[in-house]
């Protein structure tokens, strides 16, 4: 799994856009303007994504490639080495369920624009 990859992925999902709102190195994917997925483009490549604070913990145990999250909550963010050790179907399923926690967490009227797109 590379960069592009992870690109192809989170943009295929309904309501997304990409960009470089702090460096030319990190690149931002957004569901309706708020951030579910972080790569860094320099380096290895890693990802930040949002998971269930309830089982957070236990994917940093199970996963040598999983640590708290860089620059972020750590209660709720992980980051994510891409480094082939963790199969890529799982961490499309990670992605899945970071972009579905950001819709949780917004008000309905505008998680519901996702119905309409």
């Amino acid at each position: 799994m590379n960069i592009e990859d992870v690109r192809e992925f989170c943009l295929s999902m309904k309501g997304v856009s990409e960009d470089f709102p702090f460096d030319e190195t990190t690149l931002v994917f957004k569901v309706l303007g708020k951030m579910f997925c972080l790569a860094n483009l320099e380096g290895d490549l890693r990802i930040n994504i949002k998971n269930d604070p309830e089982k957070i913990i236990a994917l940093r145990e199970e996963y040598q490639a999983v640590s708290p999250g860089y620059h972020m909550n750590k209660k709720h963010w992980n980051t994510v080495r891409i480094d082939g050790t963790i199969k890529k179907e799982v961490i499309h399923e990670w992605i899945i369920e970071s972009y579905n926690l950001v819709i949780k967490g917004m008000p309905k009227k505008i998680a519901e624009k996702l119905n309409v797109l």
